[in-house]
């Protein structure tokens, strides 16, 4: 609990010192990369502090260009492991809510993060057009297809919103595979852990091959291809070389 104490109190330090000159910054100059690179790494140095390694393969598989990159997500101590191994500045959609944080909201709408209301069906359509029309103009995207963290660390079945983005803004879908995060820091849980989280890029998929009617073939061949590349007490149960499956 004393590590979950630390970041409590250490990130919104962070926040107050360096977000203002950063924001300020990002207007004058309408650059965001240094806010958006600021932000990332400190707060990877902080969860470097309490004991949480942060590995990375594959960086070589990304290809160049806009890409919308698809992560498992497990526990609130992937999203930091996972956008700081991203070797550029992503877009995310997020929750509306998120956007009242003082200085952190204004960050996330400079950095070009979307806001989304999921209780509204024709907002988060709007949004994740809006996405769409980004990702379309060059800016990379990630998405957690599965829409909420997993329980248990295992992978969950995946909404469409994501292969659709990436069929309509032309872009390759990479996959993130994400493990050992759900034991650094466990769903509902403040308690951290030390330990590995290990971030693998694995190989990108062309979506420009499926029409739209094809959505759910490139949805499952997304879905089994993160599955695959999870190791086995995360991979989804009955899933070839899953842990616990008969």
């Amino acid at each position: 609990m004393l590590r979950a104490i630390f970041i409590c109190i250490s990130l919104p330090l962070y926040m107050l010192v360096a977000g203002p000159p950063l924001l300020l910054f990002t207007l004058i100059s309408r650059n965001p990369n240094p806010l958006y690179w600021g932000g990332v790494k400190g707060i990877l140095f902080l969860v470097r502090l309490v004991g949480v390694k942060v590995r990375t393969k594959g960086r070589e598989r990304v290809p160049a260009g806009a890409c919308l990159f698809v992560a498992n997500h497990t526990s609130s101590a992937d999203a930091p492991a996972v956008v700081g191994a991203i070797p550029r500045r992503v877009a995310i959609l997020l929750k509306e809510s998120l956007y009242k944080w003082p200085i952190a909201g204004q960050a996330f709408a400079l950095a070009g993060f979307i806001p989304v209301n999921r209780g509204e069906r024709e907002s988060a359509i709007a949004s994740v057009e809006k996405a769409t029309q980004s990702l379309r103009a060059g800016q990379s995207f990630l998405i957690y297809p599965e829409g909420t963290r997993s329980p248990d660390g295992r992978l969950q079945n995946f909404k469409k919103g994501a292969v659709v983005m990436a069929m309509k803004a032309g872009v390759p879908i990479v996959p993130i595979a994400c493990s050992g995060a759900h034991k650094v820091m466990r769903k509902r849980s403040l308690r951290i852990y030390p330990g590995e989280i290990l971030v693998e890029f694995l190989e990108p998929i062309d979506a420009s091959g499926y029409s739209f009617e094809e959505r759910d073939a490139l949805n499952d061949r997304v879905h089994d291809a993160l599955a695959a590349g999870l190791p086995p007490d995360q991979r989804p149960i009955g899933f070839p070389g899953a842990a616990g499956s008969d």
